[in-house]
């Protein structure tokens, strides 16, 4: 029998801010532990552009994912990661060998949508 995650209240899910917003630039993070792409994303003009180191390099090329649309969230505090500050924690899903897969709007929508 599976145990069911801690519940939260629709109150706590409201503190996660997760936008949708376009990858403009990836490129190898050449200084993390674990292999890991940096790429910046453009959340709009309310949010700006920000960065994160994400391990998605077992189903994303650098270039690839410039133009892609992505899922992230945005009000999580920096972290330096291999000397890179990373701004935002890009999401996705493991698949059966727990490599990620990225988390995105099935059709466009402007960046910085929020997810509600």
């Amino acid at each position: 029998m599976e145990t069911s995650p801690m519940e939260i209240s629709y109150d706590d899910f409201t503190k996660i801010d997760i936008r949708a917003g376009t990858v403009v630039r990836a490129e190898t993070h050449k200084d993390a532990r674990v292999p890991a792409l940096k790429v910046w994303v453009d959340f709009g003009p309310e949010i700006g552009e920000k960065r994160s180191s994400a391990q998605i390099v077992h189903h994303y090329a650098p270039e690839a994912l410039v133009g892609h649309q992505i899922a992230a969230v945005v009000n999580f505090p920096p972290k330096r990661i291999g000397g890179f500050l990373s701004e935002c924690l890009v999401l996705g899903f493991a698949d059966a060998r727990k490599n990620v897969v990225l988390v995105g709007p099935d059709h466009a929508v402007p960046n910085g949508a929020r997810l509600f």
